[in-house]
């Protein structure tokens, strides 16, 4: 079916099964390469996200690669109304819904070069999913974007996170932190306050969903798994900003630091997802870098491409006539 953003998007509604909140789907969107590819590139979004970044779909496309990208369960386009926002208890609960993606993508597509690109807690996911199915050749790479591999709260704080793991994961589902509400990245972000950026303020609210402790359980759990390693046997991009900075309302420098996560925690923990990273500091990235300033975003898209180039070479490297 058409979807929300138009002429040259499809969208196809995923069947979940049932959660303890009733059905589950999650959404599945495809735009196509102008020429024949077997190539793919998979986008899975963060914490209070959904896709709407349509440039870059442009960019991936323009590079001979057909472009998908997986609205989550009770995330955009897969939020029911009987659903409480990004609820789950485990990230292992959104494996199925990238096992379905990338089925469709290589059996029912033809594509024989999948890449999954992930911004944030979609990189958490991402690289947990991709430890789970090494040695399927299912993936052949991962660009994860400011992937949430630790806490951005102080050491005694993750401390005390470590220590309520289980006790977090026992309270009632819907109970929700006391956390402090921060607008200072949407505001940077939405055209409507200080940034450039077109979306729905109900699949992304300026100050966040609700932070639910099952989540956070949830949240933590995953990244201790990665920090004590894991063994992701393809190639693994890691861009992240090269300073961040801690902001409730929003300042001018908020468009050019990651306000929501700290950068050199990403760059730390990076070489425990696999043993073949790169790692990339990007000066006045933001949070999601494709959202960063013109200049900023060309120098994020040049990273990924030099990349794909290196490690995408060969024979399952089909570009089209503007890639030879």
């Amino acid at each position: 079916m058409l979807d929300v953003l138009g002429p040259g998007y499809e969208a196809t509604v995923l069947p979940m099964g049932h959660d303890e909140e009733g059905e589950v789907v999650a959404t599945l969107v495809r735009r196509r390469a102008a020429g024949p590819s077997r190539r793919a590139v998979l986008y899975i979004h963060g914490f209070t996200d959904y896709f709407f970044q349509t440039h870059l779909a442009d960019h991936f496309v323009a590079q001979g690669f057909h472009f998908y990208a997986l609205d989550l369960r009770k995330y955009g386009r897969s939020l029911l109304p009987h659903q409480t926002p990004a609820l789950v208890r485990s990230m292992t609960h959104y494996f199925p819904e990238i096992d379905e993606a990338v089925r469709i993508i290589r059996e029912d597509d033809g594509n024989e070069v999948v890449v999954v690109n992930a911004h944030s807690t979609g990189g958490l996911i991402a690289a947990l999913w991709a430890d789970r199915v090494r040695g399927t050749g299912r993936v052949q790479g991962l660009i994860l974007n400011s992937p949430f591999l630790d806490l951005n709260v102080s050491a005694y704080l993750r401390s005390m996170a470590d220590l309520l793991i289980w006790p977090l994961a026992r309270v009632p589902a819907r109970t929700v932190l006391p956390l402090a509400l921060a607008t200072a990245y949407g505001r940077s972000l939405h055209h409507t306050f200080h940034g450039e950026w077109d979306y729905d303020l109900a699949w992304k609210p300026l100050t966040g969903f609700p932070v639910h402790a099952v989540w956070l359980s949830a949240v933590r759990r995953a990244q201790r798994r990665l920090h004590g390693g894991l063994n992701v046997d393809v190639p693994v991009l890691v861009l992240c900003a090269d300073k961040g900075l801690r902001l409730r309302d929003f300042a001018p420098e908020a468009h050019s630091a990651d306000v929501v996560l700290d950068p050199d925690h990403m760059a730390r923990w990076a070489t425990r997802i696999g043993g073949h990273v790169t790692c990339v500091r990007v000066p006045g990235g933001i949070h999601d870098l494709v959202l960063s300033a013109e200049p900023v975003r060309k120098q994020v898209f040049g990273e990924m491409d030099r990349w794909t180039r290196c490690h995408l070479a060969g024979d399952a490297y089909q570009g089209n006539a503007n890639n030879p």
